[in-house]
């Protein structure tokens, strides 16, 4: 449940982020340009929070002692795909979404 609920709130900063540009941005290129914009404008945020818990995470794992290594294992596993998974999972799947079922709003 940490990890699911980890992965789920970067992708939840970085849809809010495309929302957001979608509403106030006078941007007139494709959607993956402006998908492009939103996912680099949270990236640093995103990649700070990661290797933050990561660092804290790895440190449980090493000295945590054996009734944390395996729980502090999964969790440093869960870090790595949660925020693959929301960088270049998510919002690839939404920009093929957005193709197959465009917007009225474009």
């Amino acid at each position: 449940m940490t990890i699911i609920g980890y992965s789920l709130n970067d992708t939840i900063v970085i849809f809010d982020r495309i929302r957001e540009n979608i509403k106030t941005s006078r941007h007139k290129g494709s959607f993956e340009e402006l998908m492009n914009l939103s996912i680099n404008s949270t990236l640093s945020r995103t990649i700070l929070t990661s290797v933050t818990t990561f660092i804290v995470v790895l440190a449980i794992f090493i000295w945590g002692g054996e009734a944390l290594h395996d729980f502090s294992f999964a969790l440093i596993i869960g870090i790595i795909t949660g925020t693959y998974s929301s960088i270049f999972v998510a919002s690839p799947l939404l920009v093929e979404w957005n193709r197959i079922l465009p917007s009225s709003r474009q």
